[in-house]
């Protein structure tokens, strides 16, 4: 086994072989959460949370991760952007692999893959204390780039523009973001994360608190935004995962308490009128359980 430190690589599995039509290659992914015990909550040891996902996906893409509840779906896409590593003892093994480079590599930082790796969480989290202009400038910022007023005004058009945002708020853009709406707030969230020009953008249910209206709103800017980068989406809804995704990924569990796994994967029209995998099959015929 290479590798002792803090993101164990596992060699059970074949290193994967770098392939150009794909920009994210995953392979052999699992993921441990740490159990704490003892007076001083100390790490007495483990549990797989993901086992052996393994999955590539073609640049300008959307990919849905669909399933039930607790089945890894989310840990799987904080994995792609190093998220999971917010809680000590959170580890990985396999391989997470963008346009070639291995983003568990020693020799990564973890704050260059975010740059590079986008998220959109599952509640619209504009700053509560910034502006509308300083919210889509908050990553360009955090990363200490220098950027003239003139361009830091034309980044937060672009972006703006680009989350289908501008029109609505150019003439207040000096507001707080918080007193936006609630869909107003999840495009601002939107326009952040694509101010700093990432390859891939990762959504953890971004519609799942927002009404029809601006579910749609999201549905139709996600629809745009993928030609431009590659899109990782969570979502319990069936119908959108039909209406924006490429391809769909269906994970599972094979029973209580084990770890989740990704069962299916397979372009989206596939999945949805002829999966070639029962439980697939039951679960989007609504038959699952």
């Amino acid at each position: 086994m290479a590798n002792k430190g803090k993101h164990l690589i596992e060699n059970d599995y074949t290193p994967v072989t770098y392939d150009p039509q794909y920009i994210l290659m995953v392979n052999h992914l699992k993921k441990y959460f740490p159990i704490k015990g003892g007076l001083l909550s100390q790490t007495v040891g483990h549990v797989k949370a993901v086992d052996g996902v393994t999955f590539n996906l073609r640049r300008g893409c959307t990919m849905g991760l669909v399933g039930e509840s607790g089945c890894g779906k989310s840990t799987v896409l904080r994995t792609l952007d190093r998220m999971h590593e917010i809680i000590p003892g959170a580890h990985v093994k396999g391989e997470v692999e963008l346009e070639g480079k291995n983003l568990y590599a020693k020799d990564v930082d973890p704050v260059a893959v975010r740059r590079d790796v986008g998220m959109v969480f599952q509640r619209p989290n504009p700053f509560p204390t910034m502006t509308i202009r300083e919210n889509v400038l908050a990553g360009v910022r955090l990363n200490n780039r220098r950027i003239s007023k003139s361009d830091a005004d034309d980044l937060v058009e672009w972006a703006l523009k680009g989350a289908n945002l501008w029109e609505e708020v150019k003439d207040r853009l000096d507001n707080p973001g918080i007193g936006l709406s609630g869909g107003q707030q999840q495009r601002l969230c939107i326009a952040r994360a694509v101010a700093v020009h990432p390859q891939v953008l990762l959504m953890d249910e971004p519609c799942s608190a927002l009404d029809p209206i601006s579910t749609l709103a999201v549905e139709d800017l996600i629809n745009e935004l993928k030609g431009d980068y590659t899109i990782v989406i969570v979502t319990h809804n069936m119908q959108q995962a039909a209406r924006i995704a490429d391809y769909t990924a269906f994970f599972n569990l094979k029973a209580v308490g084990e770890p989740g796994h990704l069962e299916y994967f397979a372009d989206t029209t596939t999945m949805f009128n002829n999966p070639q995998n029962a439980e697939a099959e039951r679960y989007i015929s609504g038959r699952f359980g």
